[in-house]
């Protein structure tokens, strides 16, 4: 099995360039140019063994919808609010922000769920999110442990409460916000 001479490959403040995959037929890991897909792995059927890797199963959801928050971001969000836009310019100023800069993966989070509240219908054809049949709608952002949901979630309520304040009358927006923590 080939070993992983350096675990650590990108910055945590930058777009991921470079991954490790793993060939499951011959357990070794291939250095890969371009972002992992979204997925995560189960044990496959015939698991017995401690050293199983389990199967990787993509979250076909997840990969259409990176690459229009991509393009979506390098247009300079078009059809967010001024609220919205002022707080994405904030939240990225590196001099603002110099010594406690927001990871990668925190800006992606707080950028996919404006998108999908706030970028044009256009740019969000194709897309379906799931739906429990309730009466709210319910998103979820998956993050590794360690990756800061609970800044996500201090941003989130920012983005919400700001614009609801600055136009009562915007229904994609709320004043009120409910946290709900399992196991604390």
């Amino acid at each position: 099995m080939k070993k992983i001479d350096k675990l650590i490959i990108n910055s945590p403040y930058d777009v991921p360039t470079k991954y490790w995959e793993y060939i499951r037929d011959t357990r070794e890991f291939i250095l890969k140019d371009g972002r992992r897909p979204a997925g995560y792995i189960v044990a496959s059927e015939s698991s017995q063994a401690f050293d199983d890797p389990g199967v990787f199963v993509e979250i076909d959801l997840v990969n259409s919808i990176r690459p229009r928050v991509d393009k979506w971001r390098a247009a300079d969000y078009p059809g967010v609010t001024g609220i919205t836009k002022r707080l994405l310019k904030h939240w990225q100023d590196h001099e603002e922000r110099k010594y406690r800069r927001f990871f990668f993966c925190q800006l992606e989070a707080i950028e996919t769920l404006i998108w999908l509240t706030e970028a044009p219908e256009a740019e969000k054809t194709g897309i379906v999110i799931p739906s429990d049949g309730g009466t709210f709608s319910r998103w979820c952002s998956k993050m590794a442990t360690g990756a800061g949901k609970t800044i996500v979630m201090a941003m989130l309520i920012a983005w919400q409460v700001l614009n609801k304040v600055a136009n009562n009358k915007d229904t994609r927006f709320s004043k009120n916000v409910l946290a709900v923590a399992p196991g604390l």
